[in-house]
């Protein structure tokens, strides 16, 4: 297992894994981590629904930070015609790719669809990252560094202070006080459980059932970072800058707050019990 060090600069504070036993049958982190194929092909997951005034403008600027980075686009029957568009971007280049759904059916199982995916293409690293332009394309360059001595990487809007630009009191209070109540419900100690810029090793997802993965909304980040952790992963953040979308609306809704609210006690009682 690494040394409890960090090993980077960009990297401001790791969790330490959680001392959970793995399944029988199931290979050990440190194992999987002696396998991993290190800094290799990356792939970045960018979720649609009506967001064809910033997808083309963030596929390229995605593309320009490392030829070793790929697009794949998964979206959600968009009816201003997203879909067409991230078409007619594949259509131009090889490093593109397009998943297209029957509907609007999560951002959860627009994750794990994408990772399933790029999975099954091979890639090395998976990325999470918004398609409106509110995450700056140049953190990537950083996350590609981090992941190179960590299994998960997360951007984090309070590791340094609170860096959310444009957004109303109301919904910064709302983010910052949700991740404080996650981090006591859960102990996973992020400074930003529900942030959705990422970056995971496959063996980490490898490890993770999908099948299992029950959240739909921003508690989905909150699962997938404390299935990765009581996995006995090591996770890093890394501090970013989140400006909040110019163009289109946003999906935070009431539902979302809710699942988040009962979500994570689900998730303890699962982890005390060994359930996951």
């Amino acid at each position: 297992m690494r040394e409890d060090t960090t090993s980077t600069d960009a990297v401001d504070e790791r969790v330490r894994p959680s001392t959970s036993e793995p399944r029988s049958g199931e290979s050990r982190p440190e194992e999987l981590r002696a396998r991993a194929s290190g800094g290799g092909r990356g792939l970045v997951v960018l979720p649609t629904f009506n967001e064809r005034e910033s997808l083309g403008s963030i596929v390229p600027r995605i593309l320009e930070q490392d030829d070793r980075l790929d697009v794949l686009v998964v979206d959600d029957a968009s009816p201003d015609g997203t879909g067409d568009l991230a078409e007619e971007l594949a259509g131009r280049s090889d490093r593109i790719f397009v998943l297209h759904r029957s509907g609007q059916l999560g951002l959860g199982s627009a994750y794990l669809a994408g990772f399933r995916e790029g999975l099954e293409r091979g890639y090395d690293v998976l990325f999470e990252m918004d398609s409106d332009l509110s995450h700056d394309p140049a953190y990537l360059r950083d996350f590609l560094g981090a992941i190179e001595s960590h299994d998960v990487v997360v951007g984090s809007r309070y590791l340094r202070g609170v860096n959310v630009v444009n957004w109303p009191m109301s919904r910064l209070l709302l983010s910052y006080a949700a991740n404080k109540y996650a981090r006591w419900v859960t102990g996973l100690r992020l400074t930003d459980s529900t942030a959705g810029f990422k970056c995971f090793r496959r063996e980490v997802l490898e490890a993770i059932d999908f099948d299992r993965v029950a959240s739909t909304g921003y508690a989905f980040q909150i699962e997938m970072n404390f299935r990765a952790w009581k996995g006995g992963f090591d996770i890093a953040e890394i501090p970013i800058v989140f400006v909040e979308r110019a163009e289109g609306e946003s999906k935070m809704s009431g539902r979302i707050v809710r699942e988040a609210i009962w979500r994570v006690w689900w998730l303890r009682f699962k982890g005390i019990f060994g359930r996951l």
